[in-house]
């Protein structure tokens, strides 16, 4: 422990090595403590982050990319294969897919795509449907019904 200034020590396993700064004029780097004379750089916490003396910042040079199109339509995909956990001839609706885990939540809609092969024939009541879903749900005598 320290009693005075005098005293005290470096911590050894600190992080860098010993230098203090601002001690008096003979410890070769007293009075300013290697900040030089004056100046923004000289003052305490007053460099601003992305400040470049005034020339137009890199932040604000750079061009902006991007567009998030607030119309835009983006719906819960759900190949037939997984349709295929319904009873032959049920009627498939959004809330029953919701009900079995096969869509966690909607989104805009869901979307009845035509990866995998059906093997039933359903009624399925969705948002869209691919033409290769359609046809296919069609093809086993099934209904694809397009709901709002």
């Amino acid at each position: 422990m320290a009693n005075s200034l005098s005293d005290l020590k470096v911590v050894p396993g600190s992080k860098f090595e010993h230098f203090r700064k601002g001690q008096g004029l003979g410890s070769g780097n007293g009075k300013t403590a290697g900040k030089g004379q004056k100046g923004q750089g000289a003052h305490a916490h007053t460099k601003k982050n992305g400040f470049e003396g005034g020339q137009m910042p890199l932040n604000r040079r750079l061009p902006k990319f991007g567009f998030t199109n607030i119309n835009r339509v983006e719906y819960a995909i759900v190949n037939l294969d997984k349709l295929n956990v319904f009873k032959d001839g049920e009627e498939v609706t959004v809330e029953k897919l919701i009900e079995k885990g096969i869509v966690k939540k909607t989104l805009s809609g869901v979307k009845i795509l035509g990866k995998g092969t059906l093997e039933k024939s359903l009624t399925v009541k969705a948002h869209a449907f691919s033409a290769s879903a359609k046809a296919a749900i069609e093809a086993k005598g099934g209904k694809a019904e397009v709901i709002k």
